[in-house]
């Protein structure tokens, strides 16, 4: 009779319910001690199975799945070390884990690598183990024999990963310096070492050092100038406080480069805000590499930033048509993010070339579940562009509520509707409605207090705000707005500048607020000083609103040129804003 098959009868009385059965199964096959039909048939996972491990395999895995995990863990690493087992090793860890037990899952993956020193797997759970418990100091070795068995080109690679597995570590500078000494015969080695100067670079970078970052990055690019990783991390690099970085990279571009490295170039030049330069690299990418739809949808962007609306088009046309699936059949029923973002701003330039119908079209499109009422808000704002509010009001509340918040983002959304329509009754009357529901939700009252006073309420308003105020008292944006409302009204000036500078406590360089305060000087009769502060503000945060009171004043004091220059630049910014259009209207007799 089979080893297997006399276990079964010789325990079978034990096995009394189709549960017990199944936990045997998942004891012999799943931890890999698979029973053998004939014993001629040779598995060295089978050698030690006996009745004995059997039993004590059933009662491991009987012990974990009732929540037993300590005598389970236990149980398999005895087994695990009586037939040395690799299988059995990994089993065991798998159970430490399960019961978060750090220590224990430690202890099985380095007896399992003792057992098994060539075991990729038992090595990579012990590194793992050891960063997961915080021991960077003990990852030194496993790093090094991770590396150790691997082919140049697979070293590379690996060790380009390390930064990875050290995303949670807590020093950050001790892991930088772990990674460096366990890459150290890497870094004079012509194939492996710009891979490992870019890994202790972007370690440096985690820890803070960018000097250190920077020297890596160097110090791999002169190691191999055609090398990507270097260049890279200088992309990461770039920034007034590292200009070397930028010359790394430029150096790295003259010869052969990657996709990869002029996309990171130009996505650092975005966020320097160099959009010429980042827009003269999308269009070599898409010349050099007319099929890397990425350049395109970067390209599209930055066109349609610039109001090149023909040419913007074309571009995210054509990063739509390289996205699309090859056989055309949409395999995943979410959309990838690229597309949703392309369909966005196809529907941008519609809008803006005013064909409304277009842009809703491109909206329609759009099939993803987590978008849906971000696309659904651009939806009803081109319906309330065609004078539909009661259709728009009806598409936000038709959106699907995937977690707890969306429906409090719905009825922000129709909130925000109703006010770009300057529907500001119907406004008021859902946020008194919500502020019913949600009655500890300081933003939905502060929401409320700012349409009462649209509808004339001032009153209401002031006490709504003094609600917030003592339901939230670091809530800035509360004492702004009574202060501001009070210096507008041309009344109690003198507790309108106490409340703005309450707000500016809190907040001391927000434009707005500087904005409410140089309004209570020029109600005050101190022009000079509203000036003053209403020129730094602009300066700080060009908008409509500012731009109406910094032309105000500027009227106000005969400097009326000037004071027209403020508003055209204001009119730009926002042509709707009503404070400029009721400001302009009032002094100069037109809009």
């Amino acid at each position: 009779m089979a080893k297997g098959l006399f276990v079964l009868d010789y325990y079978g009385p034990m096995l009394r319910t189709n549960r017990l059965i199944t936990l045997a199964l998942v004891a012999a096959f799943a931890c890999g001690c698979a029973f053998s039909a004939s014993p001629a048939v040779e598995n060295p996972d089978n050698s030690g199975l006996d009745g004995e491990l059997f039993y004590q395999l059933l009662v491991s895995e009987m012990s974990a799945q009732s929540g037993d995990n300590g005598s389970a863990y236990g149980l398999m690493l005895n087994a695990a070390r009586k037939v040395n087992s690799s299988r059995l090793y990994e089993r065991a860890v798998e159970i430490a884990l399960r019961a978060r037990s750090g220590e224990a899952a430690l202890d099985a993956a380095q007896t399992w690598a003792r057992a098994f020193p060539s075991s990729v797997e038992a090595n990579r759970f012990q590194l793992q183990i050891l960063l997961g418990l915080n021991k960077i100091t003990e990852a030194q070795e496993p790093i090094k024999r991770e590396l150790a068995g691997l082919a140049a080109t697979e070293r590379a690679a690996a060790i380009g990963l390390l930064p990875r597995y050290f995303a949670r570590t807590t020093d950050k500078k001790l892991a930088a310096s772990v990674v460096e000494k366990a890459l150290a015969t890497e870094l004079s080695n012509l194939l492996t070492g710009p891979s490992a100067w870019a890994a202790i670079g972007a370690m440096r970078l985690r820890a803070e050092d960018l000097d250190g970052a920077l020297d890596a990055a160097q110090r791999g690019a002169a190691l191999s100038p055609a090398s990507e990783e270097p260049a890279l991390l200088a992309t990461v690099l770039i920034g007034p406080k590292s200009p070397a970085a930028e010359a790394i990279v430029r150096n790295y571009l003259a010869n052969k480069p990657t996709t990869e490295v002029r996309m990171a170039y130009a996505r650092s030049l975005i966020n320097a805000q160099r959009y010429a330069e980042a827009y003269a690299q999308t269009q070599t990418l898409t010349t050099e590499s007319p099929d890397f739809p990425d350049a395109w949808l970067m390209r599209g962007s930055l066109e349609l930033q610039d109001a090149n609306l023909v040419t913007a088009e074309s571009s995210l046309k054509t990063y739509v048509a390289l996205s699309q699936p090859s056989d055309g059949v949409v395999h995943d029923a979410t959309m990838s993010r690229g597309l949703v973002q392309a369909y966005l701003l196809l529907a941008q330039v519609s809008e803006q070339g005013q064909k409304l119908d277009d842009a809703k079209v491109y909206l329609g499109k759009i099939e993803s579940p987590t978008d849906a009422l971000r696309v659904q808000r651009r939806y009803a704002g081109i319906l309330v562009r065609q004078g539909k509010i009661d259709e728009a009001r009806r598409v936000i509340r038709a959106v699907p509520e995937l977690k707890a918040s969306d429906a409090l983002d719905k009825l922000n959304a129709e909130v925000q509707l109703l006010r770009d329509s300057r529907e500001y009754a119907a406004a008021y009357q859902l946020l008194k409605e919500a502020v019913d529901r949600y009655p500890d939700d300081s933003e939905l009252v502060y929401d409320q207090a700012m349409i009462a006073e649209k509808i004339g309420k001032p009153d209401e308003m002031e006490t709504l705000l003094r609600k917030v105020m003592q339901a939230k008292p670091d809530y800035h944006h509360a004492y702004n707005a009574l202060g501001y409302s009070l210096a507008d009204r041309n009344i109690r000036l003198t507790e309108a500048r106490e409340l703005i500078s309450k707000a500016l406590g809190f907040a001391p360089n927000d434009p707005f607020i500087i904005d409410s305060l140089a309004w209570v000087e020029f109600r005050s009769g101190n022009s000079t000083e509203a000036l003053r502060l209403l020129t730094g503000a602009f300066q700080t945060r060009p908008d409509a609103e500012i731009a109406a009171h910094l032309g105000e004043v500027l009227w106000a004091t005969g400097q009326r040129d000037q004071a027209n220059l403020v508003w055209k630049e204001g009119i730009g910014l926002n042509p709707n804003n009503e404070t400029l259009q009721e400001t302009m209207r009032r002094l100069r007799g037109n809009p």
